[in-house]
């Protein structure tokens, strides 16, 4: 196989030192039908009124830090720890209810199907 230059990065390099005003959102693989990305939140909520409802499945692990979802039609919020991963199918209303800000949690999706 000939030398090629082969995507690679690490989940924990370029982390915000602080507080952001919105979530980062960064693409790390994209092909037909699937998108792979890394999500940093640093205190940030989905609005109280506000749901994803998306066209796609989304698999999503929560890699460092915290956080707490909330599923349409259930009780409480789930909370998350590192290692925790939820498959969430094409239009399942969720929404982020907490992230740990500081360090920042680190989360991440995969988005498929659809």
């Amino acid at each position: 196989m000939p030398d090629v230059a082969l995507p690679t990065g690490n989940l924990h390099t370029n982390l915000p030192a602080r507080r952001q005003p919105d979530e980062i959102f960064e693409a790390l693989l994209t092909r037909p039908g699937m998108r792979i990305e890394r999500i940093v939140s640093t205190g940030q909520v989905t609005p109280a009124d506000e749901w994803y409802d998306q066209d796609t499945d989304e698999w999503v692990l929560l890699v460092s830090g915290a956080a707490c979802l909330r599923i349409d039609g259930e009780g409480k919020d789930r909370a998350l720890a590192p290692g925790d991963w939820i498959h969430l199918p094409a239009r399942c209303r969720h929404r982020v209810t907490w992230t740990q800000a500081d360090p920042p949690t680190v989360w991440l999706a995969v988005h498929f199907g659809g």
